[in-house]
């Protein structure tokens, strides 16, 4: 069948994209569902810094590549042993499949799975097929999703079922955002009732960390933000405070609001000094929790005594230590009663074809989240 796809051919193309135009929207064949996949149609898909920093070459991927990791569909048809999903379902997209059988996700850390990893990084599904060719020349799948399509393939370990009452546009969110930066506060970082916490980075995964710590019943909740309306955004959503990272006296600031710093500093710029000011501001015997991607070559220099002589802890999170067969849900029924009003992080409602456009208004930090609606 016919699909229409993002199409990227080569990363790094210089800004801005409403000149450069890195992605094309080109009409391509999409090959039936295999053993274990499903064909959905696309509803909605949300424009991520995950995947702005493969259009960037920050996070280099095996190219052609259909973009797109994080959206909600519709099931159309699903192929030979599928036992998890039938046509009609309401599906979030992950862009993590965990295979069930590895020792990750044998641990409990689905997010982790090696094999997963491994079909990702060459532009595979999770059961090694490619589904997608234009020009006869097979397109990569971009994390086993390429969801800024009218329709994907994916396997069925791809996908989360929905209760249909769950609006499908705002539920695109579920599958990148909120598992990301609700999960990197109540998972990883497991933030309790009257703690402090501060929020650096006010992207669209921020700002859901953000509402995650409010949901959570955090005392002090400090958005940190180099970007004034981003700060502004925060405090409109519920924030007790907002700081300039970029201020001189910044980690002054946020000592006057919590004496000795955060109980837990959520760091999701995807930038050093951001995890660097993130790390000093968390009090002694905190936490401070990354669910940023930074460049692949980015380090981080700390007082390694800091970690034994104040008992901080440094602790990396990835799709928020998510099990999105349960977190999923449960995001969503937070959202639909409030705790989690991500529905106000949606600022651009978007078509496929002005996705260049919707890059370029990323890479400018404008707005927070953008949807593709189908």
């Amino acid at each position: 069948m016919k699909t229409k796809i993002a199409l990227l051919r080569e990363m790094g193309l210089p800004r801005p994209y409403t000149t450069s135009k890195p992605i094309e929207i080109v009409e391509a064949e999409l090959s039936p569902s295999a053993s274990g996949e499903l064909l959905v149609k696309l509803v909605a898909a949300g424009l991520c810094h995950s995947d702005l920093s493969v259009v960037n070459g920050n996070r280099p991927r095996v190219m052609p590549m259909a973009l797109g990791h994080e959206a909600s569909g519709i099931v159309e048809a699903v192929g030979p042993n599928v036992t998890r999903f039938q046509p009609g379902d309401h599906v979030v997209m992950v862009f993590i499949p965990s295979c069930g059988h590895c020792v990750p996700c044998a641990e409990g850390r689905p997010a982790l799975c090696e094999p997963g990893a491994v079909a990702s990084g060459k532009g595979e599904l999770l059961g090694g097929t490619k589904h997608i060719q234009f020009k006869c020349e097979d397109i990569n799948h971009h994390l086993g999703v390429s969801a800024f399509s009218t329709h994907a393939v994916v396997a069925q370990e791809s996908c989360v079922k929905i209760d249909q009452s769950i609006p499908l546009e705002t539920a695109a969110v579920l599958g990148c955002a909120v598992l990301t930066g609700v999960g990197a506060v109540l998972n990883s970082g497991q933030l309790q009732a009257g703690q402090t916490c501060a929020v650096v980075g006010l992207g669209g995964v921020g700002l859901a960390a953000l509402l995650g710590a409010l949901a959570a019943g955090a005392e002090k909740v400090i958005a940190v933000d180099i970007n004034a309306e981003k700060r502004q955004f925060a405090l409109d959503l519920g924030a007790h405070y907002a700081i300039d990272p970029s201020d001189a006296d910044a980690t002054e600031q946020l000592h006057k609001i919590v004496p000795g710093g955060v109980d837990l500093a959520v760091e999701l710029a995807g930038a050093v000094p951001a995890l660097k000011f993130a790390y000093d501001i968390t009090k002694r015997g905190g936490q401070t929790v990354t669910a940023g991607l930074p460049h692949p070559k980015a380090e981080l220099s700390f007082p390694a005594v800091s970690l034994t002589a104040e008992e901080k802890t440094l602790k990396g999170s990835y799709v928020g230590s998510c099990v999105p067969l349960r977190d999923i849900p449960r995001f969503a029924k937070m959202m639909v009663s409030k705790q989690l009003p991500v529905e106000k992080l949606i600022t651009h409602r978007i078509k496929l074809e002005d996705v260049n456009e919707g890059f370029e208004r990323l890479a400018n930090g404008e707005g927070i989240r953008q949807l593709i609606i189908f």
